[in-house]
């Protein structure tokens, strides 16, 4: 199952509250009730989203996964679980697939068919490896993720390059730069945003680009992008003399306020003879052109008090989405029908193969009565002709409940299946081992 707040459902600061202490929820919930096997969550600027493995049989096993996320939710970030059950859009079995699969895809995106959030996933599904809240089960689900994403890519005009806060972002800020390869540009963080953003202000023709890091790796990025670094005792002063500051960082509270604009372009004046048209020393180093502030962090890299500083315009992540272009319909029914398809597939694969635990008790019996009776002719057959026509149709017998195990799955009829084995059998299905069909026939 999954539950999910993003910008359909949520404001931009729940989005924000929910962002810290991220990185440990997934512990939280696994540890939150036994029938919790699993967790895997996203976090990305737009959305927070847990999903969640549940052992099954498990009586009212959604409500436990719902309370389990919202407890462990609520404990990291602060916020009222009353708050988290009014925000929570739940989707379950295959429609969490389908959603996992659109917004994989781009399709759930502020822009639809940005490419980052591909990359946001699978580092998600990295970082629940890591914390030991993966299984199998997680992991095929995040797996076809990607595989669909590409898939989407690959097949429909969505997949073009360019479509991205990062470029969305640029593109409001076109009407204000005569000359892209004139500006010069900060970037604050080394992250894939710090990259997508690198490449997106090259493509415009920027070729002064700098970058600061607040954790301290801004030369390794610089080295590996071939731009400048910027230590920390210059980076007041850049980030005043910038005509662009880009900030993409994790980094905890601001990064950027208006204390250290004002204190860098004191700086800058002081250090430099340079005065404005009226002569008056001290006016702000862009009064003329203006300076553009973009915040792509969550929580927020910038202070908003910096849109009070004369010549700065700030613009972040709620004024993106305002200005976010409209779905380009065609090429988005196309890769919903590519999404159905993956999330039918897979309830369909899932469905299989939560009766091959039936399959494997029915096998286990049947072989049992067939080592009873080889047991039993073996005295009268040595030359084992009886034992190898037993073997035969043992497997014979067994060929068609196996293929009736799989139409059953798919049907959604599988409890029918189980129900059938006890009648006739007397046998009690455990459900705990799962193994594939398809790698485990019977040889005839």
């Amino acid at each position: 199952m999954c539950l999910t707040a993003s910008h359909k459902n949520a404001s931009f600061d729940l989005l924000e509250r929910l962002s810290g202490g991220a990185e440990f929820v997934a512990e939280r919930i696994t540890g939150h009730s036994e029938c919790v096997s699993g967790a895997v969550v996203i976090s990305t600027c737009n959305r927070f989203e847990a999903y969640i493995d549940l052992d099954e049989p498990v009586t009212a096993g959604h409500q436990v996964g719902v309370e389990a996320a919202t407890a462990a939710v609520s404990a990291a970030s602060g916020i009222p679980a009353e708050e988290l059950r009014a925000t929570w859009s739940v989707h379950t079995d295959e429609d969490a697939a389908r959603h996992l699969f659109a917004v994989s895809s781009g399709l759930e995106s502020v822009i639809v068919g940005e490419g980052e959030i591909a990359g946001q996933v699978r580092r998600s599904l990295e970082t629940a490896r890591k914390a030991g809240t993966t299984t199998s089960d997680l992991e095929r689900l995040f797996q076809r993720a990607s595989q669909t994403s590409r898939g989407v890519k690959n097949n429909t005009p969505l997949g073009r390059a360019g479509r991205s806060i990062v470029r969305l972002a640029l593109d409001l800020a076109e009407s204000r730069i005569v000359d892209w390869s004139a500006v010069r540009v900060l970037l604050i963080g080394t992250g894939a945003y710090a990259g997508a953003s690198l490449a997106a202000l090259r493509d415009r023709g920027v070729t002064d680009v700098r970058v600061y890091s607040p954790s301290g790796r801004a030369a390794g990025f610089a080295a590996s992008h071939a731009i400048r670094a910027v230590e920390a005792d210059a980076f007041p002063r850049e980030a005043a003399e910038a005509t662009i500051v880009v900030t993409c960082t994790t980094a905890s509270g601001f990064v950027l306020d208006a204390a250290l604009l004002t204190a860098g372009r004191r700086a800058s004046q002081e250090s430099l003879p340079i005065f404005e048209h009226d002569g008056t020393p001290g006016c702000p180093v862009h009064s003329d052109a203006g300076q553009l502030v973009i915040d792509l962090g969550l929580p927020r890299n910038v202070d908003p008090d910096v849109a009070g500083v004369h010549g700065v315009d700030l613009l972040d992540l709620e004024t993106i989405r305002i200005h976010a272009p409209l779905e380009e319909l065609q090429a988005t029914d196309h890769a919903h029908d590519i999404v159905d398809r993956a999330a039918r597939k897979f309830a369909a694969v899932t469905d299989e193969q939560s009766l091959a635990p039936a399959v494997v008790a029915l096998r286990r019996h049947a072989q049992e009565l067939l080592e009873s009776e080889i047991e039993r002719v073996a005295p009268r057959d040595p030359d084992g002709v009886a034992q190898q026509a037993l073997r035969h149709m043992m497997g014979r017998l067994l060929h068609t409940p196996t293929v009736r195990a799989r139409d059953f799955a798919r049907a959604g009829d599988a409890q029918r299946y189980i129900d059938a084995l006890d009648a006739l059998f007397g046998l009690a299905v455990q459900s705990e081992a799962v193994v594939d069909l398809e790698e485990d026939e019977v040889a005839s």
